[in-house]
C-alpha cells in the first residue's frame, strides 16, 4: 500500500557552521512554512551565537563530536532526524513558505520515492536571481522529469546527472528508508551531493521533481562553492564525476562545457 506522508513525517535539519550572519533568516523561513514538521539545528562548531538563535526560537541543537568535514556533518544531520523525511537546510539559504507543502504533495504522488526536490533561485546578497546561464542549463537538463512518467526511469535520471549536477542539495528532501545510510562520502569537498545522487539514481524508485522556485540558494564570497570556483578546485571533482558516466574523452569535453557555463556562478 502506497504511503501518504504527513507534515509530522518531515524534519528540517539546519546545518549550522561557525557564525553565519544569515542563520536567523534561514531559521525564520523554516518556521514560517505553511505545514510544520520538526526542526532542529546540527553543528560541529558549537558556539554561543548558534545557541542564542536556537534558544530564541526554541529549536534543539545537536553537536557532531566529529570534525571530519562536510560529509560527516551532513551524515550526522541526517541521523538527527527521527522522521522518515529529512531536508538538510543550509544555514545561508531561504525556503519559500510552501516548500514543505509542495514537496509532501510530490512525494505522495509516488509509489516508492527516493528523493523529492524543487527548482530554486539564487540569492546574491539581497538580489534574487531567477535566471542565469547556469540556472537555465540546469532547468533544461531537468526537463524530462517535469513529466511524472519519468520520475522512476533510471536511464533518464542517470542521463540528466551525466551532464552535471542539476539538483541543488538544500532543495532536496531525502526519504531515509529508501536509501543506504550513511549517504555522503568524505572523498570530496564540493561534489559529495552529486556523488550521492549518482548512487541513488541506480536504485529502484522515484526522483520527484517540483519545477518551481521553492527556495533561494545564497551565493556569497565566503561560501564553499565560491571559494572552490575561485581557485578552480572543483574541476578535478567534476571530471571525476563525469567519468562515472562517460569514457574519458567525452567526460573531458563535457567538463569543459560545464566549466564555461559555471562562470556565471562567480560573484562579480
Amino acid at each position: 500500500m502506497k504511503r501518504q506522508y504527513k507534515s509530522s513525517d518531515h524534519t528540517f535539519v539546519i546545518c549550522a557552521y561557525e557564525e553565519s550572519p544569515y542563520l536567523e533568516e534561514c531559521v525564520r523561513s523554516v518556521l514560517e512554512q505553511k505545514v510544520q514538521g520538526d526542526i532542529c539545528i546540527a553543528t560541529s562548531t558549537p558556539n554561543a551565537y548558534i545557541n542564542c538563535i536556537a534558544g530564541q526560537y526554541g529549536i534543539p541543537v545537536f553537536v557532531n563530536p566529529k570534525k571530519e568535514g562536510i560529509a560527516s556533518d551532513w551524515n550526522y544531520a541526517v541521523n538527527c532526524a527521527v522522521t522518515p523525511l529529512v531536508t538538510l537546510a543550509h544555514q545561508d539559504d531561504i525556503y519559500e513558505e510552501d516548500y514543505a507543502e509542495k514537496i509532501l504533495q510530490a512525494l505522495n504522488c509516488c509509489d516508492h520515492p527516493i528523493i523529492a526536490f524543487s527548482d530554486y533561485s539564487e540569492l546574491r546578497e539581497r538580489t534574487v536571481v531567477n535566471r542565469s546561464v547556469l540556472l537555465t542549463v540546469k532547468r533544461l537538463m531537468l526537463t524530462p522529469i517535469r513529466f511524472r512518467m519519468f520520475w522512476k526511469n533510471r536511464f533518464v535520471r542517470r542521463r540528466i546527472l551525466s551532464l552535471g549536477n542539476a539538483i541543488c542539495c538544500p532543495a532536496v528532501t531525502l526519504v531515509k528508508d529508501s536509501m543506504p545510510l550513511p549517504l555522503f562520502k568524505n572523498n570530496m569537498k564540493s561534489n559529495i551531493d552529486w556523488q550521492a545522487w549518482e548512487e541513488l539514481s541506480r536504485l529502484h524508485g522515484e526522483f520527484a521533481y517540483v519545477p518551481r522556485n521553492l527556495m533561494k540558494h545564497r551565493l556569497h564570497e565566503q561560501s564553499t562553492t565560491a571559494e572552490l570556483l575561485e581557485v578552480n578546485g572543483r574541476q578535478a571533482e567534476d571530471l571525476y564525476m563525469f567519468r562515472k558516466f562517460w569514457p574519458d574523452r567525452i567526460a573531458r569535453m563535457i567538463d569543459w562545457f560545464y566549466r564555461s557555463n559555471e562562470r556565471s556562478n562567480k560573484l562579480q
